[in-house]
């Protein structure tokens, strides 16, 4: 296998990872997102999204265009470029995309103007206004689209964000998505090469190969593992551990919040300061964090620390 075909076959395979990881983040940022109003959310989900989608047309580009008669050198100054719909354009010249104008629309009025400009907003202070021009594109974008109105007055009238408005964005997202994967993988077929397989079990196979751009799966199982974990009678292993442990005296009626910071990283952050207070009452902490970190840790024979605890 000689340097070109290493590249094709095994370095873009790694970025077509790269790329499905920045659409899965985006999408997940944006399922986290309980309302439309926070700005720096939404930049969140438009800068994943961005170099995400920009990765994955560049490795179709690359599947595409290169041969063994263009000049390396100017090919790889060609893909130095943010813009979207340039790489699509190389894209559909070529191979066809069935795309529409919404499609379109999200890339250019969207991802564009916030990569090449938006982004960048807040550094000028000329042109800066209370809300940053991505989230008003953000906006126009839904509300033209669903035919709704995005409410941005804090803290009583601000759009929640909804199933609706998350599946919208899902769909948009990953026909653009698939459409692109589709024509990478059409090409790698061409030259006999694997650069469009990934994981299955990963952030790019939900993306590429289960082609799922929602989460709702995914908290269906946190929900089920939680049933599961309260009402298993098994006291052996893993299990029989947690059941020997004392609980904190968290506040019960704030269950809700606490099963919503499990699937979301923002979410944790709002329940540090209980912790840390629920800790400061603890005489022993250097001991119960040994106990507690030993959860998850596959090296650990929980059956012997069950023993060893019944023998205490």
């Amino acid at each position: 296998m000689d340097k070109i075909q290493f590249w094709k076959n095994f370095k873009l395979r790694e970025e077509l990872d790269i790329a499905g990881r920045f659409i899965y983040n985006g999408l997940r940022y944006f399922h986290e997102m309980e309302n439309l109003y926070n700005e720096v959310e939404i930049f969140e989900v438009l800068y994943n999204l961005s170099v995400g989608l920009e990765r994955l047309l560049k490795v179709a580009v690359v599947l595409i265009e290169h041969d063994d008669i263009v000049d390396q050198g100017d090919f790889e100054k060609s893909l130095i470029t943010h813009n979207h719909l340039v790489l699509l354009k190389r894209v559909q010249d070529r191979r066809k995309l069935a795309l529409a104008g919404q499609h379109n629309e999200f890339l250019h009025k969207v991802l564009v103007e916030f990569y090449k400009t938006h982004r960048y907003g807040r550094y000028d202070i000329e042109a800066m206004k209370a809300t940053g021009k991505e989230k008003t594109s953000f906006h126009s974008y839904i509300e033209n689209h669903l035919e709704i109105e995005i409410f941005d007055e804090p803290p009583l009238h601000v759009t929640a964000n909804s199933p609706r408005i998350r599946k919208f964005l899902g769909k948009i997202v990953g026909k653009i998505t698939n459409e692109i994967y589709g024509v990478i993988k059409q090409e790698a077929a061409r030259l006999n090469i694997y650069t469009y397989e990934v994981k299955y079990d990963s952030k790019a196979g939900k993306i590429f190969l289960d082609e799922e751009y929602e989460f709702s799966k995914e908290d269906v199982l946190l929900r089920e593992l939680l049933v599961f974990l309260i009402n298993s009678k098994d006291t052996s292993g893993l299990l029989g551990f947690l059941k020997k442990l004392d609980p904190l005296e968290f506040d019960p009626a704030l269950v809700s919040d606490y099963i919503e910071c499990l699937g979301s990283d923002e979410k944790k952050l709002r329940n540090m300061d209980e912790l840390d207070a629920l800790y400061e009452e603890i005489d022993t902490r250097g001991e119960r964090l040994e106990m507690i970190n030993l959860i998850g840790d596959s090296t650990v024979d929980f059956d012997s620390c069950n023993e060893a605890c019944e023998g205490e």
